[in-house]
């Protein structure tokens, strides 16, 4: 039995995600069992401090230089969270994997500007205070290959979602949105995956705008608008939707400033926005999918638009010919899924396995992820 824990935070600034679990093998070999989970609220202190440093307007160095430390002290604290509510002594513990939290990040080279990723949470920090070797920064290696560092999870879903009787999409709603296309029977090399456009981020600025809530609770805004087709067409025109994959994307093309930007240019109730932001993340979904649809295909949603059954509602009439459920109904943690994919992904870099997928990332070759603090 080898414990360790995989730690999440995404792009949705909805808290810390920590999952134990129990996990042995290598490679296809790899078995993992969830063990417990939670997700740690951050402060909304820290929530202002991490706004301010993703915002290139508020940004500056000496933020990002502190709030890396901070963001190590919470991981630490996430980690000892779940290790006690499981009651596993941290001296069980034998690893920790741990995506940080994502400031910025630049899939291609662009001006003057170099294809690159930042994620902070300081992982000498969470070394010291847990006791434990901590696998960090997956992104980057892969980047180093010529890969976009995105998306990071699809080497765990081959793992754990294979399938021999239908091809089985695997759709991340969180801040953004990310799929896994799994052909039936498929080899690791069949794999295609790439980030689909926005998840929450848009919703989630405009409920923050409009009434102070950090999300659109179960759908509950959304469910009471009307979708502005005019509004739907200029989202659905948005160049990344259009894009070939592989491709990536993030706060940089669908986060604060062009929630705000529709804002100034657009006059409608803000049940109105929400309902057609919900709707543009289900489209652009759907639209990602319909390729690869052909024959008897699974779409398994996991992430936090999991919960939103209004989204998810849309998803369906959207894609009226595929099989559409979340992850509980097939036994697995919609919230749990990318922390669980952090601690495979660490399993692989301590036993000098691969972690990437050059077909989703498009890297030139398959390589381990990770740079390792050793206790």
């Amino acid at each position: 039995m080898v414990y360790a824990v995989g730690l999440m935070s995404g792009t949705s600034l909805d808290g810390i995600d920590a999952a134990l679990v129990d996990i042995s093998g290598k490679n296809e070999q790899t078995s993992v069992t969830l063990v417990e989970f939670i997700t740690m609220p951050l402060a909304e202190e820290v929530l202002k401090r991490i706004r301010e440093t993703i915002s290139l307007e508020e940004s500056d160095v000496e933020k990002i230089c502190s709030l890396n430390v901070e963001l190590g002290e919470q991981f630490s604290k996430a980690v000892l969270t779940v290790c006690e509510k499981a009651e596993i002594n941290l001296a069980d513990l034998a690893f920790i994997g741990s995506h940080g939290q994502t400031l910025f990040h630049i899939p291609f080279a662009r001006e003057s500007f170099f294809a690159s990723t930042l994620q902070v949470g300081d992982p000498a920090v969470i070394c010291e205070r847990t006791q434990t070797t901590v696998v960090s920064n997956f992104r980057e290696r892969d980047m180093a290959v010529g890969g976009q560092g995105a998306p990071i999870v699809p080497y765990s879903e081959y793992i754990l979602y294979r399938s021999e009787e239908a091809t089985r999409i695997l759709q991340n709603i969180g801040g953004i949105g990310n799929l896994t296309v799994l052909p039936q029977k498929s080899r690791l090399e069949d794999m295609i995956a790439f980030d689909t456009g926005p998840g929450n981020v848009i919703m989630n600025e405009l409920c923050l705008h409009f009434f102070n809530e950090e999300y659109d609770k179960d759908g509950a805004h959304a469910k009471q608008g009307n979708v502005n087709q005019a509004l739907l067409a200029e989202l659905m025109a948005h160049p990344y939707i259009q894009k070939p994959y592989p491709k990536t994307t993030g706060r940089e093309d669908f986060g604060k400033q062009f929630t705000q930007k529709l804002i100034e240019n657009w006059t409608l109730a803000p049940e109105d926005f929400i309902t057609t932001a919900t709707m543009f993340t289900a489209k652009s979904i759907a639209e990602a999918v319909k390729p690869f649809s052909d024959g008897e295909t699974e779409l398994i949603i996991g992430g936090g638009g999991s919960f939103n059954p209004t989204l998810i509602s849309m998803i369906k009439e959207s894609l009226p010919n595929v099989k559409v459920m979340i992850q509980e109904e097939i036994g697995f943690s919609s919230d749990a899924k990318e922390a669980i994919a952090m601690a495979i992904l660490a399993n692989q870099t301590l036993q000098h396995g691969i972690g990437n997928v050059p077909s989703a990332t498009g890297a030139k070759k398959s390589v381990p992820l990770g740079s390792i603090t050793y206790y």
